[in-house]
């Protein structure tokens, strides 16, 4: 069951100079909720986390998801009231191509992101390919939630 499908901004910080502020697309999933799945998971919550497609990480103010991705899981916990024992992120990168005539080709790439938590704050990310069976089940999700 689909909880969230939309771009999640989350605060910077340093006061009024927000620094490191950002955005990335935010999907968000509770496999508890599926009546269609026979299998109970350990984790449930699923979110997908990827960059935008145009934001610039040169610009002003703007960084990458992978910069922040401790902070990005403390924002999602906090937000949308979740157990992050039960939550797993993916960072997911969407297939690229690039060259003269896009004949060069970056598949896509879905990472589990490890973090330590202390409290309520995420940290020490550690990212490592999404295992499968795991990984068809989140790619059918991001393919049917384009």
């Amino acid at each position: 069951m689909k909880l969230f499908d939309d771009v999640l901004h989350w605060e910077g910080y340093g006061g009024k100079f927000n620094l490191a502020a950002g955005r990335c697309r935010l999907r968000l999933f509770d496999l508890s909720k599926d009546t269609d799945t026979t299998v109970a998971q350990l984790k449930p919550i699923i979110a997908v986390v990827n960059d935008l497609p145009g934001d610039n990480p040169a610009e002003m103010k703007k960084v990458t998801l992978r910069a922040c991705i401790s902070h990005v899981a403390t924002t999602i916990v906090h937000r949308f009231k979740l157990d992050h024992n039960r939550m797993l992120i993916v960072e997911y990168y969407p297939r690229a191509t690039y060259g003269q005539q896009s004949e060069k080709v970056i598949p896509e790439k879905f990472e589990v992101v490890d973090l330590k938590w202390h409290g309520d704050k995420a940290l020490f990310p550690n990212w490592r390919p999404l295992p499968s069976p795991m990984l068809e089940t989140v790619r059918e999700l991001v393919v049917s939630n384009p």
